[in-house]
């Protein structure tokens, strides 16, 4: 009986152990979106996406590469690195999107080379850059 019981534990606790490996993304993975962000979402067309190419391709392809792999001439040389926006646009919202390119990357915890573009572009400029990233796959 003992040994039986001892069986099960250890059955049991394996199980849990490897679903909670399998669960999905932890909070580890999941950005803190300032109040002021969250849940934003492209207030724009499908027209943007045009628009925010021609944006993209001055003020961002250098870093992140003409497809948004990170791949950019200047990106190669920053620490960290520039980031892959496909794997981005994969994980997280528009909401997550829109404040990374308003607020940049320099604060805690990205610590990135990324400058904020809240008072370069304006907020419809930024959607359209949104919608120009989240075309990458």
């Amino acid at each position: 009986m003992n040994k039986s019981f001892s069986m099960v534990l250890v059955i049991l606790v394996f199980s849990a152990l490897l679903l909670s490996a399998c669960g999905g993304s932890s909070t580890a993975d999941t950005p803190n979106i300032p109040a002021e962000y969250a849940g934003k979402t492209n207030p724009l067309g499908s027209d943007a996406a045009t628009a925010g190419k021609a944006i993209y391709d001055v003020q961002c392809a250098s870093c992140h590469g003409e497809s948004g792999q990170g791949d950019g001439p200047a990106g190669q040389a920053l620490t960290p690195p520039a980031a892959n926006l496909v794997e981005s646009t994969a994980k997280y919202g528009d909401d997550y999107l829109y404040y990374r390119v308003a607020e940049g990357g320099t604060m805690d915890p990205y610590n990135s080379s990324m400058p904020p573009f809240k008072n370069v572009l304006s907020e419809d400029e930024i959607w359209q850059v949104v919608a120009h990233i989240s075309t990458f796959k």
